[in-house]
């Protein structure tokens, strides 16, 4: 599978999943989950609060994949189970209601810059500090003004550290992986 296709796959999922009734049936809701509709946990991270926060959201995708370049299957595999671990930490919050994908390319990012430096590319530890600081001034400052404005919804700063968490935890347990197949 080529990583195009599969940007381009994800991009129209997102899309199909700004109208309704699919973003009704998508949308992550604590309420709808705890009633057994587990879908919701993976395909909250899919459907947006409007165009905008679809637009960021997407463009942000495509410019990790131009940055890192990623195979399509290691992307794949990356963005489910980022997530996933977004929408099962969204559980553990006070959120009732999330959309959109932030929280995954928080965790993307994470995992892609974490996974150069392991790999001894010292340079990628300026993004992973970045990526820190972001979450951190998201926590002790608060989230920008402008992008809740453009979003029309409480920025999910919660989102964005369980998917920043996720994405450093994923990039290390492959490490750890990889240095246990390694003959002696």
């Amino acid at each position: 599978m080529k990583l195009t296709f599969l940007l381009l796959a994800t991009s129209l999922i997102c899309l199909a999943l700004q109208f309704e009734p699919m973003q009704a049936y998508a949308a992550w809701n604590i309420h709808s989950i705890a009633d057994g509709q587990w879908w919701r946990i993976l395909t909250g991270n899919f459907t947006h609060t409007n165009f905008a926060h679809l637009g960021m959201n997407l463009a942000g995708l495509w410019v990790i994949c131009y940055l890192f370049k990623p195979s399509a299957k290691t992307l794949l595999f990356a963005l489910v189970i980022l997530s996933l671990f977004v929408g099962v930490g969204n559980i553990f919050t006070d959120m009732t209601t999330y959309v959109g994908l932030s929280g995954a390319l928080h965790g993307l990012f994470g995992y892609f810059a974490l996974q150069e430096v392991l790999q001894g590319r010292k340079g990628s530890l300026l993004l992973v500090a970045g990526l820190i600081a972001k979450v951190l001034w998201e926590h002790l400052i608060g989230a920008s003004e402008s992008t809740s404005a453009m979003i029309n919804a409480k920025v999910a700063i919660e989102a964005h550290l369980s998917g920043s968490l996720g994405g450093f935890a994923l990039a290390l347990l492959e490490h750890f992986h990889q240095q246990k197949k390694r003959p002696s």
